[in-house]
């Protein structure tokens, strides 16, 4: 066969050409080329030929060496072919508009797939990087300039179905509604007619395509939450990935009311009804097969029903303290403080800090056949068989207080409450301590030793507190480097001092920073720990409690007693290469003297 590379006609990619130009590369050697053809001969595989050698999991022929996976070969052949390449991250890509260009006969047809649209530009993604015919026409037709990409040939053919899946959905979806007669203005004064209808039936084939693809997208993307967010002219859709927010998709406002009906109906929460809050839960199943929960909960606004699905991985619960960002120090005297037979032991931090994940973590820690374990929470944020789980109900009187009460009756050993608000929920926990239980909760502070301080504020008394009170972790989370593309970068001393201050962390040789690629969309950061400090309850701490309300008074015993405060905590990890010292300063702000 001619060398595509050097043809001037249109020439499909051949199993020979890629493997014979990897070989005069040095990328593989004559032995794996050779293993290649004879695999080849033996079978007829009609795929596609750089899929039929990732699919072998071959290592590179070079110092040091790397998996042929599809992604590297796809690199490699843009790079000999002069083209651009791309990593497709469906969050950058308007699909609306870009399947709006190019029709899916002609796409699937030529098997290209567009990507990026302007009003003089079309930029094409495919395969095949010497099929050159459909070049012309399709500036033609499109009236404007074609640009080439290259990508690999499972993402051509999975995005293929998936932009024009969800297109013809939406198409499908409008055209249902435009042809009802009634209004489908949405705004304030629909919202508070309950009921009112004149958008596409929740139940209809779109709209579940429309979820499905929403759901499923929200996994693949690792995202922790999904906000479904009317506005005037149009639904925005956005995804919570590593803590920050990005606008995925916009819907027609038309159907963000059935979109968010299917998932209400999901939920088993009263669809009905659009003008109070509600909270539901979905279980489902990841494109892996993995089991997820769903947390549902929804708000009036003036355009409609806003919607946020907070998803709940069970995988989490079975992290282990090092998974979950623990220092040697933190495991040590959390471990010491979960070995006493009662007291109450607390997770402090604002939301979205990872409290609930380290509250089940530590629950399933310790879990053992012979415990009894109870939780009462508001709402269950993760079913599990090994606890017995109590949901609040405020309008029947189910109270976190009132739900101690019942465990107390319940011959437990462990209670976990989600979250003391109040001065009654926190005397019933002390009651409970001091009947002999060992409670696990959570409370909103800043750092540790502010717990001490909120407790004696909201009316708990000094003495049960000091009684009781075993340990308190506070905790944050924050982004960590792309392990694939992080790069080392000089540590600036003042930055270094201004976090570590008064008490002092040597300045390490070397950090790490963010670069950006395309595994981590270009963003630096992948993925998300924590940072803890433990505050142990001594004899010291005690008799402040009895004595004094300063945080002060308390942060400085809680320091002389050994505790790295979050700040210090942060820069450990900055100094193991695995955050910013950027992160810290945005997650922990500096410490106010009061």
């Amino acid at each position: 066969m001619a060398n595509p590379a050097k043809n001037t006609s249109d020439s499909k990619l051949s199993l020979h050409y890629v493997l014979d130009e990897l070989e005069k590369d040095g990328v593989i050697s004559p032995q794996q080329a050779a293993q290649v053809r004879a695999i080849k001969e033996h079978n007829e595989d009609t795929a596609h030929p750089l899929t039929i050698i990732a699919d072998l999991g071959l290592q590179s022929n070079t110092k040091p060496s790397y998996p042929l996976s599809l992604e590297q070969l796809t690199r490699w052949l843009a790079k000999k072919s002069r083209q651009e390449y791309l990593r497709i991250d469906p969050l950058k890509i308007d699909v609306t508009k870009v399947t709006s260009v190019v029709s899916q006969a002609y796409a699937n047809k030529l098997k290209i797939l567009p990507v990026f649209v302007t009003d003089t530009e079309l930029s094409i993604a495919t395969c095949e990087p010497f099929i050159s015919t459909w070049e012309n026409e399709l500036e033609r037709i499109a009236k404007r300039k074609v640009k080439r990409i290259l990508i690999n040939p499972n993402d051509l053919e999975r995005y293929l179905k998936e932009f024009y899946g969800v297109s013809r959905s939406l198409k499908g979806a409008v055209f249902d509604s435009k042809n009802k007669t009634i209004s489908t203005l949405q705004n304030f004064e629909q919202l508070i007619e309950v009921g009112k209808s004149g958008e596409p039936d929740s139940n209809d084939r779109h709209i579940v395509s429309l979820v499905d693809w929403v759901l499923q997208f929200a996994f693949e993307q690792r995202a922790s939450d999904i906000h479904l967010e009317p506005r005037r002219d149009k639904g925005q859709v956005r995804f919570r990935i590593d803590g920050v927010l990005h606008i995925v998709h916009e819907f027609p406002i038309i159907l963000m009311g059935a979109i968010t009906s299917r998932l209400k109906s999901l939920g088993r929460m009263d669809v009905t009804d659009k003008r109070r809050p509600q909270d539901g839960r979905i279980k489902t199943k990841t494109p892996n097969g993995n089991e997820v929960e769903m947390r549902l909960s929804t708000m009036p606004t003036a355009f409609g029903e806003k919607l946020v699905l907070r998803i709940f991985d069970p995988d989490m619960l079975m992290k282990d303290y090092v998974d979950l960002g623990f220092s040697e120090y933190d495991m040590q005297h959390w471990n010491d403080i979960l070995e006493q037979p009662h007291g109450i032991i607390l997770v402090t931090g604002p939301t979205g800090s990872g409290k609930t994940t380290t509250l089940y973590s530590t629950l399933k820690h310790v879990a053992r056949p012979e415990l009894n374990i109870c939780t009462i929470e508001d709402p269950i944020e993760l079913v599990d068989p090994l606890f017995n789980q109590m949901q609040v109900q405020n309008n029947i009187d189910v109270t976190f207080a009132n739900g101690v009460r019942t465990l107390l009756r319940q011959d437990p050993d462990i209670i976990m409450v989600g979250e003391i608000r109040d001065r009654e929920t926190a005397e019933i926990a002390i009651q409970a301590a001091l009947t002999g239980h060992l409670v696990l909760s959570s409370l909103h502070t800043n750092d540790a030793p502010s717990t001490i301080t909120r407790l004696l504020d909201i009316g708990a008394q000094p003495f049960l507190v000091g009684a009781t009170l075993l340990g308190v972790l506070a905790q944050r989370l924050v982004r960590t480097l792309c392990p694939h593309c992080k790069i080392e970068t000089k540590v600036d001393p003042v930055a270094w001092r201004k976090i570590t201050e008064p008490e002092g962390l040597p300045v390490p040789d070397i950090i790490f920073g963010p670069q950006g690629c395309d595994e981590c969309r270009h963003t630096g950061y992948m993925g998300r720990t924590g940072i803890y400090e433990t505050l142990i309850v001594d004899k010291g701490i005690r008799k402040l409690i009895n004595t004094s309300n300063d945080l002060n008074l308390y942060y400085e015993s809680a320091i002389r007693q050994g505790m790295p405060p979050l700040r210090i905590s942060g820069a450990q990890k900055v100094a193991e290469g695995l955050t910013t010292l950027e992160e810290i300063y945005a997650t922990v702000p500096p410490r106010k003297e009061d």
